[in-house]
């Protein structure tokens, strides 16, 4: 089976790594608790007139690699390639891209090593990837696609996709059940 992985929100904490930045450069702003983040963009969880400097938060240089890794998300990736299976880091890069293309290598490189750098696929339409299955925090990854793609979507559980019916899995629910019990869940419905 060939997974693809996503990163922002899935292996890298950007939600946190957002937070920390607006306390550190916007004190004045009210932050929400991680698990009030109703929105898949975090900028979209305050008002109106906050949010492109929220936003360009991202956009500064050393924001990706910085990042914190998602608990359980360094030995949950490196079990499922351990496994046997292909595992492609999927991501997609931000619109402002300059920084974050270079760092999301690095970021890798750091925390999973050279040969999972040889992994990273960067594609603002993951549709164009063929795999058996996504696992991916956006509720609707394949939304503004050209294709339908080949692959199931696995919604990582996130505070802000808790509306979304779908196959929920967290790094703990697969080191716990494995995969095939989400692949058998999956044949059930």
């Amino acid at each position: 089976m060939r997974f693809l992985v996503d990163m922002d929100g899935v292996l890298a904490d950007f939600t946190q790594g957002v937070l920390d930045l607006m306390a550190e450069h916007m004190p004045e702003i009210e932050r929400l608790p991680y698990e009030a983040h109703k929105e898949f963009e975090v900028q979209y969880n305050y008002p109106t007139e906050v949010r492109g400097k929220i936003r360009a938060l991202a956009n500064r240089p050393g924001f990706f690699r910085n990042l914190k890794p998602i608990e359980g998300a360094i030995q949950g990736i490196r079990q499922l390639a351990s496994e046997g299976r292909e595992v492609f880091i999927c991501t997609a890069p931000l619109k402002e891209w300059q920084n974050c293309v270079a760092e999301k290598y690095e970021w890798v490189e750091k925390y999973l090593g050279p040969e999972f750098v040889r992994r990273i696929i960067l594609t603002r339409d993951k549709t164009l990837v063929d795999a058996h299955v996504l696992i991916d925090d956006r509720p609707n990854p394949a939304g503004n696609g050209c294709q339908q793609p080949s692959w199931l979507h696995w919604l990582y559980d996130q505070p802000y996709n808790k509306e979304v019916n779908a196959i929920r899995v967290t790094w703990a629910s697969i080191a716990r059940d494995g995969i095939f019990s989400v692949v058998d869940q999956r044949r059930s419905k």
